[in-house]
């Protein structure tokens, strides 16, 4: 077996259009997106090793398109941010970086234009993403393989939708001992020679951002701050202040209790083995290491699983059939409230705690995660239809979230409206049927309701004090 063939029969790649890497190929192209890194990133880690088998030098193309599906200035601005970091991390490992923004992000062309004699992509299991990379493989002329960057245990080796975390534990337990190590990070051994570098725009993030024909309708965030430092960063804070504690905190939104990591994890900023062996061999109690590990792994591939094996992960459709039964049988019980989705989306209800959660989001970028729980039951009770309020808990969540259009937000909303990797509860109640219920009451006995709402109102009130006029979303 030849060292190309060895790297091709690795678990995490797929290979999307067979053939030889041709030797009149001038470079291995690594088409950069998901895995927006330089550091612990296995399809970097792959095109490196290919290219020094090849004995070609590398050149890492992200291509910036200005109509990602449901992504805004708020996305593209955390995204941005990491950008120039990327380049320098790339150029360190002896790789060329270059950067096309629209209009000038198109895959194919700039392989032809580099004379690529090999194309490697990171994958995105997400539906539009899926397309662009099927399209390539039809479009390319030179071999393209992609690798699956972004999980511990590659996808592929769950073929069909797992019906819940207690299906998959068990088979991602079995796999994790042969992934769960720590990656190579391999160098380039061949360098570009200086006259055939290709031409890259300066990564000028404000330039860029006023460029770009952008959906601006969700600004920017200042709590957080994009790119693999600033993710480590929190990383580090996170092992050190919070994970002793995490098996009890996770769940109390008014403590600060979680790791905050889900948009550098969102963006590639940050890939899970980093995250996972820090955490593993930090010095902290098991229990709540395990928590922690079950979470990043378990759930978070549990959603990916979701998302790559079922077309309608972002729709009701999605769900198993007793939810969508129960839901349909309730369609027509009588809402106490019912609010248009720009009264959720200013959060104008009744319910004070309701409002604080959307608040959080949009002006942070973040929800905790038990109240986004909450916040998307509480929009199937006040919609008049289960499938109208699926979408816009997706439309609100992608709209605002940091961590918005990836597979743990899709899944999340299927669980709390659509019973996703849940099973039936009783008693019966109006509307939701016998998927599983939460009310204001259940969240006062588990975390202190007020200091949570406190908290937000005043980061609603220094927003306001800044922004003109004074209206939040």
């Amino acid at each position: 077996m030849t060292g190309i063939e060895k790297l091709q029969s690795d678990p995490r790649v797929t290979v999307r259009r067979e053939g030889a890497p041709g030797s009149e190929g001038c470079c291995v192209v690594y088409w950069m997106q998901r895995a927006q890194r330089g550091l612990d990133n296995p399809a970097l880690d792959a095109a490196i090793n290919a290219a020094n088998e090849l004995g070609k030098p590398v050149a890492v193309f992200f291509g910036l398109h200005s109509k990602y599906p449901n992504a805004n200035l708020r996305h593209y601005a955390f995204l941005v941010e990491g950008l120039a970091e990327t380049e320098r991390r790339v150029e360190e490992r002896g790789a060329a970086f270059v950067f096309r923004p629209y209009p000038n992000h198109d895959l194919i062309g700039f392989c032809e234009e580099v004379e690529a004699c090999l194309v490697i992509g990171d994958e995105n299991p997400l539906r539009e993403p899926e397309g662009w990379r099927r399209s390539a493989a039809q479009r390319l002329r030179v071999p393209f393989w992609t690798v699956d960057a972004d999980v511990i245990v590659p996808t592929k080796f769950f073929p069909k939708e797992e019906f819940a975390a207690r299906t998959l534990r068990p088979k991602l337990h079995r796999l994790l001992p042969a992934f769960f190590e720590p990656l190579e990070n391999p160098r380039a051994t061949v360098g570009w020679n200086r006259k055939n570098l290709p031409v890259s725009q300066p990564i000028d993030e404000a330039r860029v951002l006023a460029d770009l024909p952008l959906d601006r309708s969700a600004q920017p965030v200042g709590h957080f701050k994009g790119g693999t430092a600033a993710g480590l960063d929190l990383l580090k804070r996170f092992i050190n202040e919070r994970l002793e504690h995490y098996d009890t905190a996770r769940n109390q939104p008014h403590l600060a209790g979680t790791s905050e990591l889900s948009a550098y994890l969102h963006f590639g900023q940050l890939g899970p083995h980093t995250i996972a062996l820090a955490v593993r061999d930090a010095e902290a109690p098991q229990t709540a290491k395990d928590v922690f590990l079950e979470e990043l792994i378990v759930r978070r591939e549990l959603a990916i699983n979701f998302v790559a094996r079922n077309p309608a992960y972002d729709k009701l459709a999605g769900c198993h059939e007793w939810a969508r039964k129960t839901l349909l049988e309730h369609a027509r019980d009588e809402r106490e409230f019912s609010y248009t989705e720009s009264q959720f989306e200013n959060a104008e209800t009744h319910d004070q705690l309701w409002n604080a959660a959307q608040m959080e989001m949009a002006i942070t970028g973040r929800m905790h995660g038990y109240l986004r729980m909450y916040w998307a039951k509480k929009i199937l009770e006040w919609t008049r239809a289960p499938d109208e309020a699926f979408e816009i808990a997706v439309r609100l969540n992608d709209r605002y979230e940091l961590d918005g259009r990836d597979p743990n937000g899709y899944t999340g909303v299927a669980w709390a409206i659509g019973g996703k990797h849940d099973r039936p509860w009783g008693p019966v109640r109006p509307v939701f049927g016998t998927i599983r219920y939460m009310n204001a009451n259940g969240c006062a006995r588990k975390f202190d309701v007020k200091a949570y709402i406190q908290r937000v109102e005043t980061l609603a009130g220094r927003k306001a004090s800044t922004t003109s006029p004074a209206k939040l979303f």
